[in-house]
């Protein structure tokens, strides 16, 4: 059975953003943790972002990292074939939608909030920030685990 959950799951994965500074960087991190090392995984932006210190926080709090990894865009990808395409704003939706016309990828949309927007304390902030990594998680897990891996 577990041959089979496995031939399900994409080769390839591409979490996609606005600037590959928040939301797919945590995605790709999460994912790799998540998925089998066989499965190539990777992030990017539909523009260049700067690196934000919260996501370094939160996926710390994971013991994750991003290491010296920067923010890249989808033209800086070394393979820019990929067997699905999770999208997490409306931007890089359509910028892949719009990649793959011609293409048999699979593109799928999770709507996910942007941090970014939040006020407050740093608490609050960050706050916001986990609760992206949460839903992220939440998420990934829903989508790629196979039903006799839920520990």
């Amino acid at each position: 059975m577990a041959g089979l959950a496995l031939a399900t799951l994409p080769r390839s994965i591409l979490f996609l953003c606005g600037m590959n500074a928040v939301r797919s960087p945590m995605a790709e991190q999460l994912a790799r943790r998540a998925l089998p090392a066989t499965i190539f995984v990777a992030s990017a932006g539909v523009r260049a972002g700067e690196r934000d210190p919260f996501v370094d926080a939160v996926l710390a709090e994971e013991g994750l990292s991003l290491g010296e990894r920067h923010p890249r865009t989808m033209d800086d990808l070394e393979d820019d074939y990929f067997d699905l395409i999770v999208t997490l704003a409306p931007e890089a939706h359509h910028a892949a939608l719009e990649l793959t016309r011609s293409l048999a990828v699979e593109v799928e949309y999770w709507p996910t909030p942007d941090p970014t927007d939040a006020a407050g304390t740093r608490e609050q902030i960050m706050a916001s920030y986990r609760d992206v990594r949460e839903r992220l998680k939440a998420r990934i897990s829903r989508r790629f685990a196979a039903p006799e891996a839920a520990d």
